[in-house]
């Protein structure tokens, strides 16, 4: 494996790291602030998704820019800004302040947008649904250690794990900018153009090719019912099982370590057994199983058990990944990805709001439900694959 690949691949380790350890205390924080379970599911709803608004405005300039001048200079602007958030996230004295710091984390995550485009401007089009399931393995190591970390300390101080994640944004940062080589080739640089530098411009891409429309869907789907986990999990374990945040971050470590080894070990080889498309109707069918055993789960052991066919989903990312970047040239890479980001936060900014507002209205009564319904969205999603993958796989790639 490439140099480079392991510099992005620590590098998107470090950046994933620091926003997993907050997961497990942000909803509390937020319940400190409004004073119930039902604000708190609310406004940490309209946290996640002011994040993913500000992202879908912000992420086709990202990807765009990432085109024109490189990606090490949009990785090291999102990392450093990233841990400019966090800072003011800790420091925040009330909820308002905590809108403004989370706004400014929106405005500056596109790592995910530039590492994906890196990982395809180093890897061969055959060989993308492996490099695309190594940086899902890479996100997977630091929301293992993340949740665990940021729920333990959490027990000591609702705001430290806001600065040990400032700090591993940083210390992203300072990777990046001593060890990150450049992977786009200077041929392959494009014009920065305004028309497709925004959102509306961006998704035209997508809807150039009928085969991406299709599969942009199954990505829409599938990113709003893992929003699921960051809006509601929370207050759910805790109302229903009883666990705090440091339990929380145990069941979100385990499933972390669930996705790395599908994504790390697994993606690579099944997709090279039965093909990227029915590889992602598979993971996307054991997804949704997941989903509908965790919403009905009467126990924490059973909640627990249900993360292993839920963690089969990691099979279908990377290769629904790899079945789009085939579809466009090398000099688009970064503009499909800042397309695709766009996508997840159109996702990211609608489904939070919608599952904090269906766990408000019952909690007292199915408080399963929301997870219920997120089974039924990614069920949707392997059977628009169905349909939509087919001709994705069949049709040949610019390049060829």
């Amino acid at each position: 494996m490439r140099p480079g690949i392991w510099v992005i691949l620590i590098a998107a380790l470090l950046d994933i790291m620091s926003m997993g350890i907050v997961f497990p205390i942000l909803p509390i924080l937020v319940k400190e602030f409004t004073g119930s379970d039902q604000s708190a599911g609310f406004w940490t709803g309209i946290l996640v998704s002011l994040w993913a608004v500000l992202q879908f405005l912000c992420a086709p300039a990202i990807g765009c820019l990432s085109d024109r001048y490189g990606r090490r200079p949009v990785i090291l602007v999102s990392t450093a800004g990233m841990a400019l958030g966090w800072v003011l996230m800790a420091l925040a004295p009330n909820l308002g302040w905590l809108l403004i710091a989370r706004a400014i984390g929106g405005v500056t995550s596109a790592t995910g947008t530039a590492i994906f485009a890196y990982m395809a401007d180093v890897t061969s089009p055959e060989g993308r649904a492996r490099a695309f399931g190594l940086v899902g393995a890479a996100f997977s190591v630091g929301f293992i250690a993340g949740p665990a970390l940021g729920g333990l300390l959490g027990q000591f101080d609702p705001q430290l794990p806001f600065w040990v994640a400032a700090g591993l944004s940083a210390a992203a940062f300072l990777f990046g900018l001593v060890v990150l080589p450049e992977s786009l080739k200077l041929e392959n640089r494009t014009t920065f153009i305004w028309a497709k530098a925004n959102p509306i411009g961006a998704l035209q891409l997508l809807r150039s090719h009928r085969e991406l429309t299709g599969l942009a869907t199954v990505s829409f789907l599938l990113n709003s019912a893992h929003q699921i986990f960051a809006t509601v999990l929370v207050l759910y374990a805790g109302h229903r099982y009883g666990i705090g945040p440091f339990g929380v971050g145990v069941l979100l470590a385990m499933a972390s370590l669930l996705d790395l080894v599908v994504q790390g070990v697994l993606v690579g080889r099944v997709a090279k057994w039965l093909g990227d498309r029915p590889t992602m109707i598979l993971g996307l069918t054991g997804g949704a199983c997941g989903l509908l055993i965790m919403g009905l789960a009467p126990t924490v052991v059973l909640f627990a058990t249900a993360l292993m066919p839920n963690a089969m989903w990691g099979l279908a990312y990377p290769t629904m990944q790899s079945l789009m970047s085939r579809r466009v040239s090398e000099s688009e890479q970064g503009q499909l990805q800042g397309a695709n980001h766009s996508v997840a936060s159109i996702a990211g900014s609608v489904a939070p709001f919608f599952f904090g507002w269906v766990y408000s209205m019952s909690v007292g009564t199915v408080p399963g439900l929301a997870f219920m319904i997120a089974a039924s969205i990614v069920f949707l999603a392997a059977l628009t694959g169905v349909f939509i993958g087919r001709s994705a796989a069949k049709l040949p790639s610019p390049a060829e």
